[in-house]
């Protein structure tokens, strides 16, 4: 099966949201491009909504380039519908409707993704929906279930429980049998986190979070912590784990920098581990995908679990959907419509 792009089906052109230059929200910008062509292995996805990310600010801003081949707009994750196939693509035809994680270039009307990246529209679920769920769900099992080695009955420390990743990890890891806790910056944040299955979330600004951590698990810690927050969370993380506790982090919002005592390290016989996500081959990402279709697809499609869409914006308002991200005061996800 293989098809490509005809002009009587297609449009040439397409509009897209670009960077202008290095900057704060105002330089996205809505620009007329080609409509890219799938190549060996990729899909052209109609898009109708991309999801926002906290990578896609830090591109914007000049700080986090696109990998060798990607396009240089932003956007990692899209919902829509197959509209032209590559050569040699077998997993996917023209009319179905997916969900995808791509390299960039989501913020867009169409969007290429490589065929083993993307992964069905789950039952019951809309086009918003479905785009909050590649980059979250593909860094949350990456993160917490394989390099976390979260198991049932273990304990996870989610810190920013209120992000798309918060939010996502919470649920998972509450739905496949483990205990969680989570920090967050407000009341009305923490109780978000309560009712996405978190048993405490911890204000940050009022509570300390390794005191509270200990004091729930009878001293013990947490078996598992998400980080995305780094800077003095670092040592605070290390003094909250439990003993054989890992510690994963994907982001340092605080920065990537602190001064660790590690004997405890040793003594509690921890592991410090992280991972990025869009620098990964497409086989690794494939094979995350593979592990997703198995062990997760089916709690979406029974409805266990849900992403939490916190806001929308047209695509030509990207920018004011960044300005929302960066003001940090979401709960969930924030997606372009298309």
């Amino acid at each position: 099966m293989t098809s490509v792009p005809k002009s009587a089906a297609l449009p040439s052109a397409m509009t897209a949201i670009a960077i202008s230059k290095p900057g704060g929200p105002e330089v996205l910008v809505p620009r007329e491009l080609p409509v890219p062509v799938p190549a060996q292995g990729e899909i052209l996805v109609r898009v109708e909504a991309a999801g926002v990310n906290r990578p896609d600010t830090i591109q914007r801003m000049g700080l986090y380039p696109p990998p060798p081949g990607a396009p240089d707009t932003p956007g990692l994750e899209i919902a829509g519908e197959v509209v032209a196939t590559g050569p040699g693509v077998t997993l996917w035809r023209v009319g179905d409707r997916v969900c995808a994680l791509v390299g960039g270039g989501g913020y867009a009307e169409y969007c290429l993704a490589h065929e083993s990246h993307a992964l069905p529209i789950p039952k019951g679920f809309s086009a918003i929906e479905a785009a909050a769920l590649p980059e979250t769900f593909f860094t949350v099992w990456t993160n917490v279930f394989e390099r976390g080695a979260l198991k049932a009955g273990e304990t996870l420390l989610v810190h920013g429980g209120s992000s798309g990743i918060g939010t996502t990890a919470i649920q998972l890891a509450r739905v496949l049998g483990a205990r969680v806790f989570a920090t967050a910056g407000s009341a009305d944040k923490c109780a978000a986190c309560r009712e996405l299955g978190a048993e405490a979330a911890f204000n940050y600004r009022e509570q300390d979070f390794v005191a509270e951590t200990k004091k729930l698990t009878g001293g013990r810690g947490a078996d598992v912590i998400l980080d995305m927050v780094g800077g003095d969370y670092i040592p605070r993380n290390i003094d909250a784990a439990a003993k054989d506790g890992r510690i994963v982090s994907i982001a340092f919002l605080n920065g990537s920098v602190a001064e660790v005592n590690f004997m405890p390290v040793m003594l509690k016989r921890l592991t410090l581990t992280g991972s990025t996500l869009r620098p990964r081959s497409i086989e690794e990402k494939a094979a995350l995908a593979a592990a997703l279709r198995e062990k997760v697809w089916p709690l979406l499609d029974a409805g266990r679990v849900r992403p939490r869409i916190d806001a929308t914006f047209p695509l030509a308002d990207a920018s004011k959907a960044h300005a929302l991200m960066e003001k940090s005061s979401h709960i969930g996800k924030i997606v372009l419509t298309v």
